[in-house]
C-alpha cells in the first residue's frame, strides 16, 4: 500500500505519505527535514511494514503555522494521524525533534505503543539532570558543543548534517539542506527555541514505560549528546542504548545502512 494524503486538524494541516505493508512503523523527524528525510528508511523498511511519515505542523508541505507553538500541537496531530490512518498500534521512529513528538505520545497512550526508537534524541527530558556514571562526559560535551557548532557553522556546515557528511558524503549534505530548506529558517528556529524552553522533563518518567526503547545516536552530535543514551537506557526498565562512531546528528541519513540495520534488528525482538 503506497500514497500520500493530508489530515485535516482544526487549525492545521499534515501531510503524509504511506508506504508497504505490515506493523506500523511510524517516522517523526526533526527540525532540519520533514516527511521525505526518511526515503531511505522507507525503502528499507517498506517490504516488511506499513510506513507512516509525515511532515510536522508548519514544516512543508504541511500548513503554515507559528514556529513559537508549533511543537506544543505535536503529539495531539500524531494522535489524530493515527486515528485517522485507523492504526491500533504502533512503533515509533523518532529524530531529534520528534522524539518530543513522539515520548509525549507515548507517556499519553502506552498501550498503542509497542517499541520506541530516539535517535539522537532525549525528547522533553533534560539530560543535564542524568546524574549517572556518563554525567561528567555529558557535562564536558554541553561545554565544548556551542563552541564546535559555531565553528561548524561558520565554515557553512549544517550541525544537523556534520563535518564528516559534509567532506564524504557532500549530495547527501546538499540533499539534507534542500530539505531543511523547504521550510522557512525562521519557523524552523522558532519552533527549535520552543522544543528548549520545554526540556524541563525529569528522566524518571522514563520509569513509567513497559515497551522496548532504543537510544541511538552518533558519537560525532554536536546537537545531541550521544553520551546520554546509555543513561536514558538504564532508566527504562526495557532500554537499549547505542553509540555509533563516526557519525553525526543525523544518524539515519548519514549511516542509513547501519541505522536501518540496528533498528531492524531492534524491531525483531519487539
Amino acid at each position: 500500500m503506497n500514497r500520500s494524503g493530508t489530515l485535516i486538524r482544526p487549525d492545521c494541516s499534515i501531510r503524509y505519505e504511506v508506504a508497504g505493508s505490515g506493523p506500523a512503523l511510524v517516522f517523526a523527524h526533526g527540525v532540519g527535514g520533514n516527511h521525505l528525510s526518511w526515503w531511505q528508511q522507507l525503502a528499507h523498511f517498506a517490504p516488511r511494514h506499513t510506513c507512516v511519515a509525515f511532515s510536522h505542523r508548519g514544516f512543508m508541505p504541511s500548513s503554515p503555522v507559528p514556529g513559537e507553538t508549533a511543537p506544543d500541537g505535536f503529539a495531539d496531530d500524531l494522535a489524530a494521524l493515527l486515528e485517522e490512518l485507523k492504526l491500533e498500534e504502533v512503533r515509533l521512529v523518532a529524530q531529534s525533534m520528534g522524539g518530543w513528538t513522539c515520548l509525549e505520545y507515548t507517556l499519553r497512550h502506552p498501550a498503542k505503543v509497542r517499541a520506541l526508537v530516539m535517535a539522537s534524541t532525549s525528547g522533553r527530558i533534560d539530560y543535564k539532570q542524568l546524574r549517572g556514571p556518563g554525567a561528567a562526559e555529558i557535562a564536558q560535551w554541553v561545554q565544548q558543543s556551542p563552541k564546535t557548532a559555531a565553528d561548524l557553522e561558520a565554515r557553512g556546515i549544517l550541525t544537523a548534517t556534520g563535518e564528516r557528511m559534509a567532506a564524504e558524503q557532500p549530495a547527501a549534505a546538499l540533499l539534507y539542506r534542500q530539505i531543511s530548506q523547504l521550510t522557512p529558517a525562521e519557523f524552523r528556529t522558532a519552533a527549535r527555541v520552543r522544543i528548549m524552553q520545554q526540556r524541563t522533563q525529569s528522566p524518571e518518567v522514563l520509569k513509567q514505560l513497559k515497551i522496548p526503547v532504543l537510544f541511538l545516536a552518533g558519537d560525532e552530535d554536536c546537537v545531541y549528546p550521544s553520551a546520554a543514551g546509555p543513561e536514558l537506557a538504564a532508566l527504562a526498565p526495557r532500554g537499549q542504548a547505542v553509540r555509533l562512531p563516526r557519525a553525526a546528528h543525523s544518524v539515519y541519513f548519514e549511516r542509513p545502512v547501519e541505522f536501518n540495520q540496528i533498528v531492524g534488528d531492534f524491531l525483531s525482538k519487539t
